[in-house]
């Protein structure tokens, strides 16, 4: 069973079918357009901190993860300095590993610098693919894609770290360049992005 529907009759995939946080996750935020600096400097930083852990574990510190990097405003988040590290390592409500707090602080940087060469959103939304996956199961659903990985290459040059293929695919996905919710999701087309068959709405 690839799809649950739900006691409000709306079919979701299984893991966004019962913890109440990702369900509104899912039904809300995930594959919706996002095409503000600061709301994809956000995922983008979500995601690399996300890797080696579930996504229900970054969503639940979100809150912390905000407070902590200045709610993701790349120009404060780049004038960060040693003494901010010291003090995002001492955090509980975060993940504490120093590749990525560097790499956020980082990519915060890239981000600012980037603004001169048209800036992180048009750079993200420039790797939009003509077609999107039509998956039916799970297992259907790509982990990268000749795009996330040109996407991947393209923020390395710019100075990004922690931005690998799949972690990139991660972010197509969730700020809406892609969409892959499995085919009869009710959330299935659903960004005003792309048509229910894959193409461009």
């Amino acid at each position: 069973m690839h799809l649950i529907v739900g006691e409000d009759g709306l079919a979701r995939p299984t893991w966004a079918a019962t913890d109440p946080l990702l369900r509104d996750y899912y039904d809300r935020e995930w594959g919706m357009p996002v095409r503000d600096e600061t709301g994809l400097f956000e995922r983008l930083s979500l995601e690399a901190f996300q890797s080696g852990l579930s996504w229900a574990t970054i969503l639940r510190k979100r809150p912390a993860f905000r407070a902590a990097f200045a709610g993701f405003e790349a120009d404060a988040v780049a004038r960060f300095d040693e003494a901010d590290v010291e003090r995002l390592l001492g955090d509980a409500g975060i993940v504490r590993n120093r590749r990525k707090i560097d790499a956020t602080i980082g990519n915060a940087r890239a981000t600012v610098a980037l603004r001169e060469q048209g800036g992180l959103a048009a750079l993200i939304w420039s790797f939009q693919p003509e077609r999107t996956p039509t998956p039916e199961t799970h297992a259907d659903v790509p982990t990268q894609s000749a795009e996330s990985i040109a996407l991947s290459k393209a923020l390395k040059r710019h100075g990004f770290a922690h931005v690998g293929p799949t972690t990139m695919h991660a972010l197509m996905e969730a700020v809406g360049v892609v969409d892959t919710h499995l085919v009869g999701s009710h959330r299935r087309g659903s960004s005003g992005v792309w048509t229910t068959e894959g193409r461009r709405a």
